[in-house]
């Protein structure tokens, strides 16, 4: 069974993401091992400067690369990256199945997302649109995309 980890900056602070997280937690048990960590987030300013923010971002990155599982096909989240479809994405994740990746990790960042370092060691930056998305939200549309990856590869009905 495919392993997923998802390595998320900054604690869940809203009960309803929380709730739709456990939710698709819980349909994913029948599809995959499903583990998500979070690692704290930096603490920054408004105003903070280019510098600045890049060291935030560092540091974060610090911690995301501890807790990193081994041998890994890894997906940054990035607006900057490849959109793909649900479709596409399925295809791509049932692709590493049969290809000998059994551990795949999808990396989101804190609120000013991820350093270039993460982005430039991952398999595959990934955008879910042009928009930005909070982050702690991100997390409840990442599993739920993830689901659905899973039951369009099994061709079950969810997806219609």
């Amino acid at each position: 069974m495919m392993r997923v980890t998802i390595v998320a900056v900054g604690r869940l602070r809203e009960a309803y993401l929380d709730k739709g997280i456990a939710e698709y937690a819980k349909r994913l048990r029948s599809y995959c091992r499903l583990n998500i960590i979070e690692v704290k987030d930096e603490p920054f300013k408004e105003g903070y400067s280019s510098a600045q923010q890049e060291m935030v971002k560092a540091r974060e990155a610090d911690r995301i690369r501890k807790v990193m599982p081994p041998k890994s096909y890894v997906i940054g989240l990035d607006v900057r990256g490849q959109m793909r479809s649900s479709e596409e994405l399925s295809e791509l994740i049932s692709y590493l199945g049969v290809s000998g990746w059994n551990q795949v990790t999808f990396i989101i960042g804190g609120a000013l997302g991820l350093h270039s370092s993460i982005l430039n060691d991952a398999d595959l930056r990934l955008s879910f649109s042009p928009f930005t998305f909070p982050h702690q939200l991100m997390r409840l549309i990442l599993l739920e995309q993830i689901y659905r990856c899973f039951t369009i590869a099994r061709g079950e009905a969810y997806h219609h």
